[in-house]
C-alpha cells in the first residue's frame, strides 16, 4: 500500500519524490526563488560566477564588502588553509563606494536580474551611514547588510560588533538614512551573541544575518610565523557549522527579527539545518571559494529532489516539527518561509 505525504509517495521499499518543491521565502518583502544566498566576500560583484552558471538561478547574492573609500587591504600573505575551512585576513580590499555605484552596479544589471543585497562597511559611524547614503536611489540594491565586524577607529579598535551600545549606534545611523530594509551582520566573536543581536533590534534592525566568520591563526612550522601577514584572520568553513547553528538558534530565540543563517554551509542538509534553526534565508560562503558552483548544486537539489530523500523529508516535515522550530521569525516578523509542494 502506498502512502502519499505531500508530494511523497511511501511502499515498503521507502519514498519517492512525486513533485518538486517549492522553496521560495519572503526575505522581508522580496521574494526569493529559494533561500540560498552567497556570502559577501565570496562572490565578488557576481561578474567572476556569471560565466559559471547563470546565476540568476540564486536566492540573490550579498556583493563584496564596501567601504566609503577604496581600499587595497592586508599585506600578503592572507589566506590560509585548516582543515574544514580556511583562514582569510583579506581587509576589505574593493573600489569604494563611489565606482561600486557608478560602475559595478551598473555592469551587474547587465547579468543579473534581480534585487542584490549591499554589504557596507565602515571604521566610524559616520563612514557606515554615509556609505548606505550613497547607495540610496539604487533599485538594483534589495537590502542593506550591514557589516559591523570593523574595528572602530574612534573607540580603541574595538570591533563594533562586540559592544551592543556600538551596535545599536550604528543600526541607528545607517537606519536614519537607509531606502531598503537593514539586516545587520553579527560576529561571532563575543560572549554572549543575543546581546548584540537585542542591540540591533532596539537600533531598529529590519533582520540579521549570523554568523560572520570566527577569529583563527595558523603558524608556519618552518619559519614559526603566522602564515598570515596579519597574524589572525577570519575562520569559515564547514568546520565552523554547529558554531553557526547554535548562535542562530540562540539569537532566533531571542528577537523577534528574520534571520540570514551562515557559517560552514556546504549543501542542501546545511540549508535545512539552518532553517530549522530559525533561518529564514541561508548564505553560502566559503564552499563557493573551493567548488565555485557549490551554490549552483544546492539549489540543484533543491529543486529536483536528487538529494538524499531525508533531505526533503526534513522540509516536509518541518511543519510537524515542535513549534520552537516551526514558527520561523520571518513568518512572526516581516517575512514567510514557503515550504509547500508544488503540485
Amino acid at each position: 500500500m502506498e502512502i502519499v505525504k505531500g508530494g511523497m509517495v511511501c511502499g515498503p521499499e521507502g519514498c519517492v519524490l512525486k513533485t518538486e518543491p517549492d522553496t521560495s521565502v519572503d526575505l522581508l518583502g522580496i521574494e526569493l526563488d529559494n533561500p540560498v544566498i552567497p556570502a559577501s566576500g565570496t562572490f565578488g560583484f557576481g561578474k567572476e560566477f556569471k560565466d559559471l552558471y547563470d546565476i540568476n538561478i540564486l536566492g540573490t547574492f550579498s556583493f563584496k564588502g564596501t567601504t566609503l573609500e577604496p581600499r587595497f587591504g592586508n599585506p600578503t600573505p592572507r589566506i590560509a588553509e585548516t582543515p574544514n575551512g580556511m583562514i582569510n585576513a583579506v581587509g576589505l580590499q574593493n573600489p569604494g563606494v563611489i565606482a561600486v555605484r557608478d560602475r559595478e552596479l551598473p555592469e551587474m544589471k547587465e547579468f543579473f536580474h534581480k534585487p542584490v543585497m549591499a554589504n557596507v562597511s565602515g571604521f566610524a559611524v559616520d563612514e557606515y551611514q554615509k556609505t548606505v547614503e550613497l547607495l540610496c536611489g539604487q533599485d538594483q540594491i534589495g537590502w542593506f547588510e550591514v557589516n559591523i565586524s570593523c574595528p572602530n577607529v574612534h573607540g580603541g579598535g574595538m570591533a563594533f560588533g562586540t559592544d551592543p551600545a556600538m551596535a545599536q549606534k550604528v543600526t541607528e545611523a545607517v537606519k536614519k538614512v537607509a531606502d531598503k530594509p537593514v539586516i545587520m551582520k553579527l560576529s561571532p566573536n563575543v560572549t554572549d551573541i543575543t546581546e548584540i543581536a537585542k542591540a540591533c533590534e532596539a537600533g531598529g534592525a529590519d533582520g540579521l544575518s549570523l554568523i560572520n566568520t570566527l577569529l583563527g591563526m595558523r603558524i608556519d612550522l618552518k619559519t614559526k610565523k603566522p602564515v598570515i601577514a596579519n597574524t589572525m584572520g577570519g575562520f569559515s568553513g564547514s568546520a565552523i557549522l554547529p558554531v553557526a547553528l547554535r548562535m542562530v538558534y540562540q539569537v532566533y530565540n531571542t528577537v523577534n527579527l528574520p534571520i540570514i543563517g551562515m557559517g560552514g554551509v556546504s549543501s542542501a542538509k546545511d540549508v535545512i539545518e539552518m532553517m530549522l534553526a530559525g533561518a529564514t534565508a541561508v548564505g553560502v560562503g566559503a564552499a563557493n571559494l573551493t567548488d565555485p558552483f557549490a551554490s549552483k548544486k544546492i539549489i540543484g537539489f533543491m529543486a529536483t529532489g536528487r538529494q538524499n530523500m531525508c533531505v526533503f523529508q526534513a522540509l516536509l516535515d518541518r511543519s510537524d516539527s515542535s513549534e520552537r522550530f516551526t514558527e520561523s521569525s520571518a513568518v512572526r516578523a516581516t517575512g514567510s518561509v514557503s515550504l509547500r509542494w508544488a503540485s
